[in-house]
């Protein structure tokens, strides 16, 4: 059973930085990509950053530059650096993981649907 817990989300101005946890169990042998995602109320899942058990990492436009993916190796730790955060940037931050064959995490629009597993979320707000 694969289960996620984020972690690390807080309150900071405008220009702070954040770093998400994703603690992953459960996911064993085979192809995995675990994707951050964000939300805000009234809109949909936006996929920000993927990782797969080859260390390939992918953002999307809206933050690259300014966030980080990274993981242990093993993707049984997850982490999502947030730099030079926006307000904009305020959602409920979710991880979510899921076996795939296809080479490569999905390319950006990364779909929330195709996704199985995810975490409770944890909230990020930044202030002007």
């Amino acid at each position: 059973r694969v289960q996620l817990v984020e972690s690390g989300g807080g309150s900071v101005q405008a220009g702070g930085s954040l770093r998400l946890s994703c603690a992953a169990s459960g996911i064993t042998s085979g192809s995995w990509c675990l994707v951050w995602f964000r939300q805000v109320p009234g809109k949909e899942r936006e996929g920000v950053a993927t990782v797969d058990g080859n260390s390939h990492y992918d953002y999307a436009d809206s933050v690259k530059g300014r966030f980080t993916i990274s993981e242990d190796g093993a993707l049984k730790l997850v982490y999502l650096q947030l730099n030079s955060l926006k307000p904009e940037d305020t959602a409920m931050y979710y991880c979510a993981a899921d076996q795939w064959y296809g080479g490569n995490c999905p390319s950006f629009p990364v779909s929330h649907r195709i996704f199985r597993f995810w975490g409770q979320g944890t909230q990020v707000t930044v202030s002007s």
